[in-house]
């Protein structure tokens, strides 16, 4: 298991890894670091995350193109989201995340997505709605959708050694 995020030095990926970017609730002091205990269930497994968390985040960074480091971090996450293998989401009901909702859209269609998204969440029905739309599978909780992300994980591994 290994974890990449935008800051990471070293980004090469091995050749026989799963890649799956943590997107989802951070809004910083919001949501809790749960892009941190998700790789835990994976330390043995052939697993590289996308973590978009930074720890030196800087919300006075102006939230425009021209900024050089929002404009990394945003780049990274649009280039790891396409890249991936799977994208596992999780909408935390502390939290707003309104790129998360824009993220969620933008990939609805890729076959390659898990939501969680509990009772509390304040568009849940705008998210269960995309997810049924498209046959994202979704969940209400992080334990549910950790399930399935470790099913597509070993679906993915089956695959990857067959070839």
């Amino acid at each position: 298991m290994k974890i990449i995020k935008p800051t990471t030095e070293n980004q090469e990926i091995e050749s026989q890894s799963i890649t799956v970017f943590l997107a989802g609730s951070i809004e910083m002091g919001a949501a809790e670091d749960w892009q941190t205990e998700i790789p835990k269930v994976f330390e043995n497994e052939p697993v590289t995350f996308f973590n978009p968390r930074r720890d030196e985040w800087d919300s006075s960074w102006k939230q425009e193109q021209s900024n050089q480091q929002f404009n990394h971090q945003v780049n990274w996450e649009l280039n790891k989201l396409q890249d991936c293998d799977l994208i596992f989401m999780y909408f935390s009901p502390e939290t707003k995340s309104p790129i998360s909702l824009l993220e969620l859209g933008l990939h609805a269609k890729d076959y390659k997505m898990i939501v969680c998204c509990p009772v509390g969440f304040w568009r849940k029905g705008n998210v269960d709605i995309i997810c049924t739309r498209h046959h994202v599978p979704m969940f209400n909780t992080l334990q549910e959708a950790v399930g399935a992300l470790r099913t597509a994980v070993a679906a993915k591994k089956r695959i990857m050694n067959h070839y």
